[in-house]
Order: structure tokens, then C-alpha cells, then sequence
């Protein structure tokens, strides 16, 4: 019988290895994946997971208000609404085939249908894209009855300025991101603007919420009170735009102080604009000129030397100033009155703008102690305001200064300054020579006592000053007096310079403080180039000075002070018969 063949297991082994080979492969390749998953690229599942789990909540705060020192809403927000679109679901839900309810989007958002959907669909798999910024509620409102896929609305806020072109240079305006780019809006944005509160948390399948990650409590913006009263900028916007339009003037400005406080308590242009509707506006209108612009001063400049003289001790309030013979030549250029004017009193040197009197009292004082006593008054520096693009002027600190130059900076030539700064000048004046920063939002009278106050010239001289204004009012100016009190202030007329010389534009000034017995207003107003026969400030701005001056005493309840009046000057012998005559440069 013969013996069976012996199974021989080596036939087959190969497969064993072939098939352990795999499995190890297998497993070495899950093990490598687990690996890079796990130690080289973990953020990927990560966010994933996040992306399916985890959830933010942001509350968002309104900007902060603007209000005046009464508490008028000069800047709100107010709530509207944005419309955008995911182009995703657009695309995946076919809704461009609703071609009337796009027409109706187009047509209430004045945008042409075709060139909406062409942007939409310009990328199919983006998932979000703005159609319109800050809509109003009826607007929303309509688009969410629509009902287009894909199309959503967002909450936002928008700024809204109740007090339009009156207040706009003060206020400013924000960008449609609500970022304040003009005025105390951009001054003071990042107080207006807050921080958005956030809640992160993790929900599971069902949306129900199973963790908190952090919570992050939202800081509330803070209100912004400024010191302008919103009843005087009014008055002041009101009076200054119709004379820029009845001297045809190319623009004004004109600015309003408390003296005590050195709070703005107006501070106006025109022309202006409207900062809820600012489509179409010419650049130009934007700029606050009554910080930015500079002119010379003009005769504005001339109780400025007359302090000056007085506070060197050169002349005495009741000193005589020969003007004979009422012209001198000083290095070769000619210094002159309109007239002979003989011997005038300090009074009469401004009620009359005398250059040969102010020539003299500038030459009887050391030429440094001039040039300082303009640079203590603030002539190249800011205000204090803050304000964004303040100038600081144009006062020039050079070692040499001819006789001339000194001359013409004694009347107001030779020196740029800002409408604020002239109006910071008589506030210095009417607060008996104190200088104080001038603010442009609300103090606290609590506070009124740690401001950086510094005195510069003596509260005497200072008054004796003003008194003397009051004689140029009264006796050449009486188109700025103001019934029932006692005024007082000075006129300018300066010719506008370019490169290279002088042209033929003008610039009136008027700028002045009441009431004379306990000064609390200046005001300061200047009209730029007016284009009728009218240009000096005595006939330009010297009224609109009076009526702001006498709006505004009445509005601050300012009692009367006329029954307290100083007596009259008593003109020289060669004077005896006054002409009324216009302030000369």
C-alpha cells in the first residue's frame, strides 16, 4: 500500500506574509495619520469642530452722544440696518430666478438690478457681500418682505447730527464704519465709540448651549458735553451767513467766548455744510476756518501795543502821543496816518487807529520785550482747544528786527493769526490779563480753580485797556454798541497777502468784550474777502459783531450794565471836529 504524499504548509506561507504585510501596512498608515493629525496639523480638526460647535455673542454699544452745555443733542445714533448677501445659498437656492423681487431690491436701493447681481455673483462661493450700508427701518423693513434667499439684514446704527450745518465744523462726522474722521468726532473717538461686550460658548447637536468659554463684559462709550451753547452758535450761524452773503464775501467766521472760563462758547463758518448729506460737497467746506485759516490781524493788533507800552511803564493811561507831523520814514519806508492827528491820548490812538501813535509806543518799549509780549499772548501757539488742525499762526522769532517790521507788528502786519487766537487775545484782555487755555467742552466749576491759568499782564493796565475800547465803539463805531450795555473793541481792515507780496482782497475784523464794567463775553468776527464796495471791518463786521454780542448777553442773562458809563475823551485841540473815518491798515 502506498504512503500518502505529506502536506507541505510551505506552499502557502507566502500568503500569510502577504496578508500580515497588509495589515501591518494598514495599520502603520493609520498610525502615521493619526500622527500628523494629532502632533503635525491639529488645528485643522480643530476648527472644524469649532466651526460646527463653538458660538460668539456680541453685544454691541451705540456711539456715545454729543450735547452742548444745556444738554442739546448735537450727534446721535440712531438704529438702522445693513443689507448683504451670501452668494452661496443665492446660487444653491436658485434665487436669481426671481427676477421682480430683485427688480423691487434694485429699485429701493436706487441701484441698477443688473450691476447688483453681477457683483453678488462675481464669486458663487462667497458668503458674504454688502448691497447697501446702513439703511433706514421702512427701507429694511420693505427688502425683508422679499423674502430672497440669501439676502439678510444686519442691526447697525448710523449718526445722525440734529443741529445739521450749524454745528459742523464743531462736531465733525464719522465714516460709515462709524469712525469719527472730522471735528470732536474724531477728537474724541475713541471715548464716543466703547468696546462691543463678547460671549463665547460651545452648544452640542441640538443648539442647546453646554459651555461657557469667556464672557467679556462690553464698556459703555461715554457722553461727549461741549461748552457751546447751542442757542448762541445758532444766532452766530445765523448772523454770520447772511452777511458773508450780503457782502458777498467768499467766507466768515466768527467765534464767542466765556471770559472767566475760557469756554468757546461759539464757534461758526460759512459757508458750511450738511453732515447727514455730505454727497457732492466741495472739500473746501469741511475746513473749521476759524482754527485753520490765518490772516494778519490788522488795527485788532493795535491795544495789544498799547498794553504793551503800558505794562513797560513807556506811557501812563493819560500820556499825550505827538503824531506830529503824522508821518516819519523809518530805514527808508513810509509810516502815516489818513490825517494829522496832533497830539492824541491813548484813547483816541485807537479810537482813531493811529499807525504814527502805535509806531511810537512800540519804539519806546525794547524790541524784545515787544516780540514777547506777542508770544505771550499766544501768537504761535495752539489755543488749547485741541481741535484737530488747529495752526498755530505765523509770529516770527527771528535775533533782527528792523524799525519798519516792528512798526507794521505794532499794527497788526507782519503776524498771522487764527480767528480763535484773536479771540483768545481779548479774552486774555477782558479777564484782566489772565491767560487761561480756552476749552471747548464744558467745565466743571469745580475745576475752574486747578486750570493752568498764568498771568501775563496786569489786571489794572488790562482794564484800562478796555475802557479805552469802549471809547473807540462810542465815539467811531457805534454800529457795534449794544443796547443797554457798555462795549468795547476795535476794528482791523488787512490786505490779503499771497507769495510774493500783496494782492487786492481784503479781510474785515471785528473784535471786541462786554459788559466793560465786569467783561464775561468776547466775541470775534471776521469776514474774508467781501466782494462790494464795503470791505473794512468797521462796515463789515463791526454789525454782525453787535448783533451776536447782543444775542448773546441776553441769552447768558447778563444784567445791563449802560448806567455805569466812563466819560467821553476830550479830543486835542487839532481834533476838535471828528470825521468818521475808517480804520486803516
Amino acid at each position: 500500500m502506498k504512503k500518502p504524499a505529506q502536506y507541505n504548509p510551505n506552499t502557502v506561507a507566502w500568503r500569510f506574509y502577504v496578508v500580515l504585510g497588509a495589515v501591518v501596512l494598514i495599520y502603520a498608515g493609520l498610525m502615521a495619520r493619526t500622527a500628523y493629525i494629532q502632533v503635525f496639523e491639529p488645528d485643522m480638526l480643530k476648527k472644524q469642530g469649532d466651526n460646527r460647535s463653538l458660538r460668539t455673542n456680541t453685544k454691541t454699544v451705540q456711539r456715545g452722544s454729543i450735547v452742548d452745555r444745556n444738554g442739546h443733542e448735537l450727534a446721535i445714533s440712531v438704529p438702522v440696518e445693513t443689507v448683504w448677501a451670501d452668494p452661496k445659498i443665492i446660487f444653491d437656492s436658485n434665487a436669481l430666478s426671481m427676477k421682480k423681487h430683485w427688480q423691487a431690491l434694485a429699485d429701493v436701493l436706487g441701484q441698477d438690478v443688473k450691476k447688483l447681481q453681477v457683483r453678488i455673483t462675481k464669486n458663487p462661493t462667497k458668503r458674504f457681500v454688502y448691497i447697501e450700508r446702513k439703511v433706514a427701518p421702512a427701507m429694511a423693513n420693505y427688502i425683508r418682505e422679499l423674502k430672497i434667499p440669501g439676502i439678510h439684514l444686519r442691526k447697525e446704527s448710523k449718526r445722525f447730527y440734529p443741529a445739521g450745518e450749524i454745528s459742523a465744523h464743531v462736531v465733525g462726522f464719522t465714516n460709515v464704519d462709524d469712525k469719527g474722521i472730522e471735528g470732536i468726532e474724531r477728537v474724541y473717538d475713541q471715548l464716543l465709540t466703547g468696546v462691543d461686550g463678547e460671549k463665547k460658548y460651545r452648544k452640542d447637536a441640538k443648539g442647546r448651549k453646554i459651555e461657557i468659554l469667556s464672557v467679556k463684559a462690553s464698556t459703555p462709550p461715554e457722553n461727549i458735553t461741549l461748552s457751546i451753547d447751542q442757542r448762541i452758535q445758532a444766532l452766530a450761524y445765523r448772523e454770520l451767513k447772511g452777511a458773508v452773503k450780503a457782502f458777498k464775501a467768499t467766507s466768515g467766521s466768527a467765534v464767542v467766548t466765556n471770559v472767566n472760563t475760557g469756554e468757546v462758547l461759539a464757534l461758526v463758518n460759512s459757508p458750511s455744510y450738511n453732515p447727514n448729506n455730505r454727497a457732492g460737497v466741495a472739500i473746501h467746506r469741511f475746513r473749521n476756518r476759524a482754527i485753520t485759516d490765518i490772516y494778519e490781524p490788522g488795527s485788532t493788533m493795535k491795544p495789544l501795543t498799547v498794553l504793551t507800552a503800558l505794562e513797560f511803564g513807556s506811557v501812563e493811561k493819560d500820556s499825550i502821543i505827538d503824531t506830529y507831523p503824522g508821518w516819519m520814514r523809518l530805514g527808508g519806508s513810509r509810516v502815516s496816518d489818513p490825517r494829522y492827528l496832533g497830539k492824541i491820548t491813548l484813547a483816541e490812538l485807537l479810537v482813531h487807529s493811529s499807525n504814527m501813535g502805535t509806531t511810537k509806543l512800540a519804539l519806546s518799549v525794547p524790541k524784545d520785550y515787544l516780540i514777547d509780549k506777542f508770544f505771550d499772548a499766544g501768537f504761535s501757539e495752539d489755543t488749547g482747544t485741541g481741535l484737530v488742525g488747529e495752526s498755530s499762526g505765523m509770529m516770527h522769532d527771528r535775533a533782527r528786527w528792523s524799525k519798519f517790521e516792528l512798526a507794521t507788528l505794532s499794527w497788526g502786519h507782519g503776524v498771522a493769526i487764527t480767528p480763535i487766537q484773536l479771540a483768545r487775545f481779548y479774552t486774555i484782555l477782558a479777564n484782566g490779563g489772565i491767560k487761561t487755555p480756552l476749552t471747548i467742552l464744558k467745565q466743571d466749576p469745580k475745576n475752574l480753580a486747578k486750570k493752568n491759568d498764568e498771568r501775563i499782564f496786569s489786571a489794572e493796565h488790562s482794564q484800562n485797556v478796555v475802557e479805552m475800547l469802549e471809547h473807540v465803539v462810542n465815539e467811531h463805531y457805534t454800529v457795534a454798541k449794544v443796547d443797554g450795555y457798555r462795549v468795547g473793541g476795535k476794528s482791523g481792515t488787512a490786505i490779503k497777502a499771497f507769495a510774493g507780496g500783496y494782492g487786492n482782497d481784503y479781510v474785515g475784523l471785528f473784535a471786541g468784550v462786554a459788559p466793560v464794567s465786569d467783561p464775561e463775553i468776547a466775541v470775534v468776527v471776521v469776514i474774508d474777502d467781501p466782494g462790494g464796495d464795503l470791505y473794512h471791518g468797521g462796515e463789515v463786521a463791526a454789525p454782525v459783531f453787535s448783533r451776536i454780542m447782543k444775542g448773546a448777553l441776553r441769552l447768558l442773562n447778563v444784567p445791563p450794565d449802560a448806567n455805569t458809563k466812563v466819560t467821553a475823551v476830550t479830543a486835542a485841540p487839532e481834533n476838535t471836529k471828528v470825521a468818521k473815518e475808517r480804520d486803516h491798515v
